[in-house]
């Protein structure tokens, strides 16, 4: 496989252990992730070329965010140096009614002050493939929607498939107002070949909204059929798009969910097997895994859209009984699961 490059901010984790509330910790565990570092993880641990873009302070905490990436096989060479701090965020885990709680503290990031200029995406777009930016990138600062622009112009004049998770993310948007927001995602949304988004992604950037579907009382019963009309008027407001794909969370508590995926190229709609996720570790990162997982997929199954979509539900499944943000999961875990063997049983 040609190399993949992802874009985005690693921020370093901090989480009171086990299931304590910030109010109870006297310590945290540490932790380096971030939506597109993330997928850049999974796809080096299925044996793809990945190669994860930032831009971190040059002291001692950017340089462990740095290792962390080089110990799990993604390239850090075009990585750029700069700013002052390296982002952070704050993580409870929730159980059972009490849902997860997230506090940032990345303004002023090495990242969130990035420029345009400062990435030579000619060289980084050298003899790759695929390129992956998510909708936290744009969010954090105009410098970061503007480097993101500046990425995409360059990956579609080269020749290189695009892919978005659009991510939205209401406590980052601080910079501008709405109809801002939505001109600046419709913009680089526009270049992207393959677009992932749930039902409020796609309402809150482009006011999209699915047909018949309060999602708030779906429980368990998420029905795929919903989204297709949310994924027809996704290829209608961006005719470059091939397909467009969204997971399918049933929450009928913060441990215990359901989770499967949709996948519509234009014509037909694909739908994955739907996984009972009974006690979930850690639901932080599942929608990075899926996409890792889905662009694996893509590129190793380029003709079989529906083995590419299972192979991104059952890796993502996975992702949530993982500590920490990455999914650290084998291809033959996997398929493992692909294959319905679900047991867990010790392997010998």
């Amino acid at each position: 496989m040609k190399k993949v490059v992802t874009f985005g901010e690693i921020m370093l984790r901090l989480a009171p252990q086990g299931f304590l509330r910030f109010s109870q910790a006297n310590n945290f565990d540490v932790v380096y992730g971030g939506g597109e570092s993330n997928v850049a993880v999974s796809l080096a641990n299925y044996g793809v070329p990945v190669d994860f873009v930032t831009r971190l302070p040059n002291n001692d905490i950017g340089q462990c965010a740095l290792m962390e990436m080089r110990k799990r096989g993604v390239g850090t060479d075009k990585i750029v140096f700069g700013g002052d701090r390296l982002g952070i965020y704050f993580l409870e885990t929730g159980a059972v009614s009490r849902g997860s709680k997230v506090v940032y503290d990345r303004a002023h990031s090495a990242m969130a002050e990035i420029q345009k200029g400062m990435v030579d995406w000619k060289q980084v777009f050298a003899e790759v493939e695929w390129f992956h930016w998510t909708g936290i990138t744009p969010a954090i600062s105009q410098g970061g929607a503007d480097a993101c622009l500046e990425a995409v112009k360059m990956a579609s004049e080269i020749g290189v498939t695009i892919s978005t998770d659009l991510n939205y993310r209401a406590k980052l948007w601080k910079y501008c107002d709405d109809a801002k927001r939505e001109e600046i995602m419709s913009e680089l949304t526009a270049y992207c070949d393959v677009v992932l988004g749930n039902e409020e992604d796609a309402e809150k950037h482009f006011g999209i909204k699915p047909e018949g579907l309060d999602i708030t009382t779906q429980g368990e019963h998420v029905k795929a059929e919903a989204f297709l009309s949310v994924c027809k008027q996704m290829m209608e407001r961006f005719p470059r798009a091939k397909k467009v794909i969204t997971t399918l969370r049933g929450s009928l508590s913060a441990s215990h969910n359901t989770w499967a995926g949709v996948l519509y190229d234009g014509k037909t709609m694909y739908k994955s097997p739907e996984y009972q996720i009974t006690h979930i570790v850690d639901r932080v990162g599942g929608g990075d895994s899926f996409m890792g997982g889905l662009i694996y997929g893509l590129l190793k199954y380029p003709e079989d859209d529906q083995n590419a979509l299972n192979f991104a539900v059952a890796a993502s499944c996975l992702k949530h009984t993982i500590k920490g943000d990455a999914n650290l999961v084998t291809v033959p875990e996997v398929e493992k699961l692909m294959g319905g063997d679900a047991s867990g049983r010790v392997a010998r």
